[in-house]
């Protein structure tokens, strides 16, 4: 039987998500790879654990996380059941629908019907009562935003999920969510975004500023650009490395002369700061308090470990920043 380590909570940050009463850890787990039918269980377990130990709390998921798509989740449910059950009230929860899960129109986007039936799938899947946040995972274009807005307030109103957030929304789609939801009395606390140093899409967008100006919380996913903002890939691409395993998402393409002699810039600038590139491109996300949480993947336990340490400094100089902005393309 799995026994958490009593020091926990002792070294990680908790940051208040946006103005409501949530905190959550400055460094969160997300399941979207490693946690597929084609991952190691064994090693999911050992994640996990090494998160938990070390003052992770909050686990995020989707409904399509796999492969194959909710294999993610079942295979978290099966970490629960073994090892986490008596720690659960300690355990931040969350999962999205929004992307295709099944066949037919009622398996993809926003409406209603999709929503409400997606999260019982991802419940049953993961043997929960509720999540503690529950998210739209994609704006609707055709699904009228009421609607969308509507059926998260009915999941919070039927006790599936405690709290609400919208993921890879814009600025001012994010902001007539939130007044409709606002009407609507829902705890709706927090925004789920791509961010990092190489992609700075929610400060164009505006949806960095306007989760401020409304009070909401941003947490962010791909915060090393898919291992760009490491040294995994400065000295060639390694055989067990995600372009050469799963080309989805990152592509041998993307490594151009001029982006690994970017990359070899920003690491400088991190070793001068006493910190792996890792470290300096999650601090760096963290640096001004708009972001509530970065989310980190990991292959390893000692990513996770790694990862952590980022924490330590997310103080810049005006120079520092300067510098990173130049190498950010």
């Amino acid at each position: 039987m799995y026994t958490a380590n009593e020091n926990r909570y002792e070294s990680m940050q908790y940051n208040r998500c946006g103005k409501s009463g949530l905190k959550l850890p400055a460094v969160s787990l997300g399941l979207w790879h490693n946690f597929g039918d084609n991952s190691d269980y064994d090693n999911m377990v050992n994640l996990c654990k090494t998160a938990f130990d070390n003052g992770i709390t909050h686990f995020d998921l989707a409904n399509n996380y796999g492969p194959v798509e909710g294999a993610a989740e079942s295979n978290f449910g099966k970490i629960l059941k073994d090892n986490f059950a008596s720690y659960r009230d300690e355990m931040i929860i969350s999962t999205k629908a929004g992307y295709y899960m099944w066949p037919g129109p009622y398996g993809d986007w926003g409406s209603r019907k999709y929503l409400i039936a997606s999260l019982d799938q991802s419940l049953k899947r993961m043997g929960l009562d509720y999540v503690d946040i529950f998210y739209h995972h994609r704006m609707d274009p055709e699904t009228p935003l009421e609607e969308t807005m509507e059926a998260l307030a009915q999941i919070v109103r039927s006790g599936k999920a405690l709290y609400v957030g919208i993921s890879n929304y814009d600025g001012p789609t994010l902001a007539r969510a939130a007044e409709i939801l606002n009407e609507l009395h829902v705890p709706f606390i927090i925004n789920q975004n791509r961010y990092n140093i190489f992609d700075r899409t929610i400060e164009n967008n505006g949806l960095k500023e306007k989760a401020k100006e409304l009070g909401k919380g941003i947490i962010c996913f791909s915060p090393l650009a898919q291992g760009l903002l490491t040294d995994r890939y400065l000295d060639g691409i390694p055989e067990d490395s995600r372009i050469r395993t799963d080309g989805r998402f990152l592509k041998e393409g993307q490594l151009s002369d001029e982006k690994l002699s970017n990359i070899r810039a920003l690491k400088k600038i991190a070793n001068d700061r006493g910190q792996t590139l890792a470290e300096m491109a999650l601090a760096w996300i963290l640096k001004d308090g708009y972001v509530t949480s970065v989310l980190i993947g990991a292959s390893k336990p000692s990513q996770i470990l790694d990862n952590i340490k980022a924490i330590e400094n997310t103080t810049f100089t005006a120079q520092e920043l300067k510098e990173i902005d130049k190498y950010s393309i």
